[in-house]
């Protein structure tokens, strides 16, 4: 819990701060904008809320923060209001779970609502609230996890839901030997017939990404983009297998049609098809000059 004898003093004065556990994340600066900023490699507020909207915004990043290194002066009266918030629409039936865990580095969780049965991506904290609010929504048929890194507590959603877990047989560990699907190869799996697993070896030998309708990719942490950059890009600087085999990856990506980006790490990015294909490319241009 963030505690004011570690606030950090790039915070600006006000009700909220950002403490010195911060681990740079980036999940508060792209979950709420308008109040927090990078400061000296962690993140401070620059802005306090001014309305009840930016107010909610500040506090979905406070419950959000996996370290929980957001704190307020005052205690909040409206923290079940905030914690009611989540899962977050992200458009459609597509929701952001909130929620972030520190051992995946604060990587973003989503959930996808289907009559078929919810898709979990990824896995959040197993936080009380979220839960509640996910049973409420139907629960969980799948946990499809990415890759090795974002797997957090997947055992813990399992042994809640009954789901059914997903990774890629070159990412299993002795903390998910025991997933009940576990993908080899490099050929597409198609889950259902909305739903297809991609393969793209790179940031880890085993990595995948979930195409859901031909229009929101899942990308873990295989493509985002760089708010900074400009473009989409792939993480030079966090690949621990093999950046030609990501560059390989990407451009077999590029067979695919789809609309939305939706990483565990880095931000999200919305753009009509064609105009997707073109940053593809350009996200490929841009590595052949790594």
């Amino acid at each position: 819990m963030a505690t004011l004898q570690q606030r950090r003093p790039e915070n600006i004065a006000g009700d909220f701060y950002v403490d010195s556990t911060c681990i740079d994340c980036d999940t508060c600066r792209w979950m709420t904008p308008e109040v927090f900023h990078s400061a000296g490699d962690q993140s401070a507020v620059y802005r306090q809320p001014t309305d009840e909207a930016e107010r909610l915004k500040a506090m979905q990043a406070l419950l959000a923060c996996p370290t929980a290194s957001i704190g307020t002066v005052e205690k909040p009266k409206d923290i079940k209001e905030a914690q009611q918030s989540f899962p977050i629409p992200v458009t459609e039936n597509v929701y952001h779970c909130g929620y972030h865990a520190e051992n995946s580095y604060g990587a973003a969780s989503y959930l996808i609502v289907r009559p078929e049965g919810n898709i979990l991506v990824d896995s959040p904290r197993f936080a009380p609230p979220l839960v509640k609010r996910i049973e409420a929504m139907g629960g969980i048929h799948y946990l499809y996890l990415t890759h090795r890194d974002d797997v957090a507590d997947h055992q813990k959603f399992y042994e809640h839901f009954g789901c059914e877990r997903i990774l890629h047989k070159d990412e299993i560990n002795a903390g998910t030997r025991d997933v009940e699907i576990q993908l080899t190869g490099l050929e597409p799996v198609e889950l259902t017939p909305d739903l297809l697993i991609i393969t793209v070896p790179g940031h880890t030998k085993g990595h995948t990404v979930l195409l859901y309708k031909n229009k929101f990719l899942f990308t873990g942490d295989h493509l985002a983009w760089s708010a900074g950059r400009k473009h989409l890009i792939a993480f030079r600087d966090a690949c621990w297998y093999s950046w030609p085999e990501l560059l390989q990856s990407m451009r077999r990506l590029t067979e695919y049609e789809f609309e939305w980006v939706l990483p565990g790490h880095g931000r999200r990015f919305y753009a009509d098809k064609e105009a997707m294909q073109e940053q593809m490319h350009n996200c490929i241009s841009w590595m052949e000059r790594q």
